[in-house]
């Protein structure tokens, strides 16, 4: 990666230079893509057999990488380069539950799963959540981090967390770490399970907010412990606007608004509107995109009926069009993860999507018709798209 570019932009609208960064079963890579989104030259693998979760930018310096690694001997750990992964270091202190007092059974991380910068008055900021569901906070950019509140361990909050066993296929996890861009106080975090939660004084206390949510049939929907959102998303043009993808449907919340509003009834009845990803326009608070899968009650998760499309909506989730063309037609058993699929700052918007049988799909004209940018590659975990200057 010694060609690529020193300084880098998130907010670009022309369509210049794009690096793609690629999170896998079995490592990372680095995507350098030069104007008109054409040429695309690939770098890497980095950590080759490693987990990375998430592979992250940091849009205030421009050259700083955080990447959330599940490894065979370190175990869970988060690596930091500071010059755009020319070279890598193991943080010195990587989120860790605290130890447990004698004679009890402590919680252990099993992997890092979401990092998120803070705002840009806060240059060392990082948060991190992990599996099981913990919140931890960094300082010092991703040298050394600690437990962030009292999440952690609060008896409330242990209580909505559920057991291990109350998870996801590979653990429950807290995600979608959000930082009001205007106060960095303002904190949302989302847990599978364990519903979405909101802090307006850093992180001193948490309000749930799972109003309007629905819950898998015959569980109660006032008790946090069964809410269960896949992925959370502010919207970089109206911050007050979230929008949500659900175990339960597509959710949107325009503050001071409580209670979540859902809007997945205008998907097609035999696609439903349970997915893991949500992707909000750059510029757009009404615009944003879903990948759904198959959400029948053996839960295959696969795309439905073996025939991949994103679907999109312009109104905000009054209606949803559905984007297929490119894709394949039939026989495609793959879907999306929570955090594989982004969305670049061009104009027109890029889109990006990575699937679990390791394939690339990119969008040059905000999902009207997709193509295949690379294949054989590991399950691909999670994709971030920044923009060169």
């Amino acid at each position: 990666m010694a060609d690529l570019p020193r300084t880098v932009s998130s907010r670009s609208r022309r369509i210049g230079a794009f690096v793609l960064l690629v999170g896998t079963g079995k490592g990372a890579g680095v995507l350098h893509r030069g104007a008109g989104r054409q040429a695309w030259r690939g770098g890497g693998p980095h950590f080759l057999r490693h987990t990375l979760s998430h592979l992250v930018l940091d849009p205030r310096d421009g050259q700083t990488l955080l990447a959330a690694a599940r490894t065979g001997h370190l175990g869970p750990t988060v690596f930091r380069s500071t010059d755009f992964g020319h070279t890598w270091t193991e943080a010195a202190r990587p989120p860790a539950f605290a130890k447990a007092p004698a004679g009890q059974t402590g919680r252990v991380v099993d992997h890092t799963f979401w990092l998120t910068p803070g705002i840009a008055s806060e240059p060392g900021v990082w948060y991190a959540g992990t599996s099981p569901q913990g919140l931890f906070r960094s300082e010092d950019g991703g040298v050394t981090w600690a437990p962030f509140s009292t999440l952690n361990d609060d008896p409330q909050f242990r209580e909505w967390m559920g057991t291990v066993q109350d998870g996801t296929p590979d653990g429950p996890k807290l995600h979608s770490i959000l930082v009001d861009p205007r106060d960095g106080r303002h904190l949302w975090i989302a847990m599978s399970g364990g519903g979405v939660h909101e802090s307006t004084d850093g992180g001193q206390s948490w309000t749930p907010c799972v109003g309007g949510m629905a819950v898998v049939e015959g569980f109660d929907p006032a008790v946090v412990t069964f809410h269960d959102p896949h992925c959370v998303r502010l919207c970089p043009s109206r911050p007050d606007r979230l929008y949500q993808q659900n175990h339960c449907g597509i959710y949107r919340l325009d503050q001071p608004a409580r209670d979540w509003v859902s809007i997945g009834a205008g998907m097609p009845a035999k696609v439903g509107s349970i997915g893991f990803p949500m992707v909000v326009h750059p510029r757009d608070a009404d615009t944003a995109w879903v990948f759904p899968m198959d959400g029948s009650t053996v839960w295959p998760r696969t795309s439905p009926q073996g025939k991949p499309a994103a679907y999109v909506t312009r109104n905000a989730g009054r209606t949803w069009q559905r984007q297929d063309a490119g894709f394949p037609r039939q026989q495609a058993w793959w879907t999306v993860k929570r955090q594989a699929m982004c969305a670049d700052a061009g104009d027109p918007v890029g889109l990006y999507l990575g699937t679990t049988s390791g394939e690339l799909w990119l969008s040059r004209d905000e999902g009207a018709a997709w193509a295949p940018l690379m294949a054989h590659l590991p399950e691909i975990y999670a994709l971030d798209v920044v923009a060169l200057r």
